[in-house]
């Protein structure tokens, strides 16, 4: 899976529309549509803001010990349990309403 397909799988999966991402990221919704469409190859700096909004973290990985990591992912993959209703709500929430503390806004 790309980084693309997996922030875009994140926000479906957060129920947060472009529009939130983009505002929570400090980005223009354009810009987070042309790159979930591929039109525009993002900064460094773009995708980790948006993964930070999306609950994601960026792992660089040595070349050599790839194929290890990814299989070990792999293999965990099916335990990891979502997190519940309840949470997913409070965290959408916190992102979309920015009088709610602990945004992440400064």
């Amino acid at each position: 899976m790309s980084l693309i397909t997996e922030l875009v799988s994140s926000r479906k999966r957060l129920q947060l529309t472009q529009a939130d991402v983009a505002r929570a990221a400090g980005l223009s919704r354009m810009t987070v549509q042309r790159i979930e469409a591929g039109e525009i190859d993002p900064r460094l700096t773009t995708v980790l803001e948006m993964s930070r909004v999306l609950q994601l973290d960026v792992v660089a990985v040595p070349a050599p010990l790839r194929q290890e990591v990814e299989a070990f992912v792999q293999s965990r993959a099916g335990s990891l349990q979502p997190l519940p209703t309840e949470a997913a709500a409070s965290v959408t929430k916190m992102l979309t309403d920015p009088d709610t503390e602990g945004n992440g806004s400064a």
